[in-house]
């Protein structure tokens, strides 16, 4: 066989996804990390039923700054699975396909996930200091 000259396809190395493309990844990834986080749930659920030595070391290990972190993180993959998810359904209605309406949405769907966490943190660290 004799090489053309053609040039070979765009790869991941040298081609630069549009934020629509990560946004669907990202939107896949919580999807994964959102069932992580339920098992989670079910672990501390399950310590709550077990007793109060295994729920105070399942709320321990949550309260650590390392439970936090995760908990953070779920916080924020729930957010933007939402967000995203919001999207998704006016998609699946054949509305907003426009680039301009896909780039706001992007804006929409970043800064709605960000607003909502922050805002959940918020009431979440307030309610916790006035049960101290």
């Amino acid at each position: 066989m004799t090489s053309s000259n053609r040039p070979l396809s765009p790869h991941l190395q040298i081609y630069r996804l549009p934020l629509v493309a990560l946004m669907s990844i990202s939107h896949r990834i919580t999807g994964v990390a959102l069932a992580a986080g339920t098992l989670l749930l079910v672990l501390w659920l399950g310590a709550a039923a077990y007793g109060p030595d295994s729920f105070d070391l399942a709320s321990d290990l949550l309260g650590s700054w390392f439970g936090l972190l995760i908990l953070f993180g779920f916080s924020l993959a729930f957010n933007y699975h939402l967000c995203n998810g919001l999207r998704h359904l006016v998609w699946d209605a054949g509305r907003g396909f426009e680039l301009t309406t896909v780039k706001t949405s992007n804006r929409l769907v970043l800064a709605g996930a960000a607003l909502l966490t922050v805002v959940t943190w918020i009431f979440g660290l307030i309610n916790h200091g006035a049960a101290l």
